[in-house]
């Protein structure tokens, strides 16, 4: 575990301990979500650490025989930090959106929490994040169409519009759940075109109906997970290599490769999967001198005539 993610335990762990003296080890383990083990370890790091001087009588003193956590010579971090106006303002504005998803059944809890949470944030973080609308980014009426086939169990059909061939297909999909990703919902169903679970924009649907049909996905079907990213790559999607100069290497860290290899002077060679070649043109394209396809030879081929047909046009218009 890194220090960022260590530091800020610390500092709430050792004010923890102070208010509840005779806490027991497997208790506070429980609370902060964390094995045993690592509690001590987190324990015997607060052992050595206090007010310059590093003399018994400037550290913190703790122990935890038998189990039970008894700290000492730690006021000056006694109280628990607080939350910068920006911190508490986020926060809020992350908890008033959770209240606007549809699956969300604590509604009355969640109320609850916002309040006390605005009460204890101070005036400023409350102002500031009262200030933020909340509203979820979608094609016209399509999020209430979403939320009504979720709620009722039943199946949707739509018209969609996929970017990355630029066209615009039908699908009937039995929904599953609502996401929202870097502020933007999408639905994740299993779609009977793809014969698979795929996530759909709702900004990208450009009409959606509720069908008298019951929403009846396989057993085995599970929602697809988004915390790492939207785009999921397939083991069966085109196996690709780019290798890019300095100034190219950002596909390396915004896209999902399988391998990433440093070349030296700041170069890499990364391995990468798309299921469409045509996105893949247009982003050697962008790329432009510095990245250049290696393999496979059918894209470098097809990169080279979309190249030169954009070149032709516009020796044709000057």
């Amino acid at each position: 575990m890194s220090t960022a993610d260590r530091l800020p335990r610390l500092l709430a762990l050792v004010p923890y301990l102070m208010s509840h003296p005779g806490a027991q080890v497997p208790e506070v383990a429980k609370i902060f979500g964390l094995s045993e083990k690592q509690l001590i370890d987190d324990l015997q790091l607060v052992w050595m650490c206090g007010l310059p001087g590093h003399t018994p009588g400037d550290l913190i003193d703790v122990s935890w025989d038998g189990g039970e956590i008894v700290i000492d010579n730690a006021e000056t971090i006694a109280r628990p930090l607080r939350l910068g106006v920006d911190e508490a303002s986020a926060l809020l504005v992350a908890l008033r959106l959770l209240a606007e998803m549809p699956e969300f059944g604590e509604r009355d809890a969640l109320a609850r929490v916002i309040a006390k949470f605005e009460r204890a944030s101070g005036e400023g973080a409350a102002a500031v994040s009262s200030q933020v609308a909340v509203e979820v980014d979608a094609a016209p009426d399509a999020l209430p169409v979403v939320n009504e086939a979720l709620r009722s169990g039943r199946r949707l059909s739509l018209r969609y519009y996929v970017p990355g061939r630029d066209e615009i297909t039908p699908r009937e999909v039995d929904p599953m759940r609502l996401v929202v990703v870097d502020g933007r919902p999408y639905l994740s169903g299993w779609c009977y075109r793809a014969e698979a679970v795929r996530l759909f924009r709702l900004d990208r649907m450009l009409s959606v109906d509720v069908l008298d049909v019951p929403a009846d996905p396989p057993a085995d079907a599970v929602a697809d997970e988004v915390t790492p990213g939207v785009f999921r790559p397939s083991p069966t999607d085109e196996l690709v290599e780019l290798e890019l100069t300095a100034a190219g290497r950002w596909v390396a860290e915004y896209y999902p490769c399988e391998r990433v290899e440093e070349l030296g002077e700041g170069r890499v060679r990364v391995a990468l999967r798309a299921r469409d070649q045509g996105w893949l043109v247009r982003l050697a394209l962008r790329l432009g001198d510095t990245g250049r396809v290696v393999s496979p030879a059918s894209l470098d081929e097809s990169v080279r005539a979309a190249a030169t047909a954009a070149l032709n046009r516009y020796e044709s218009v000057s």
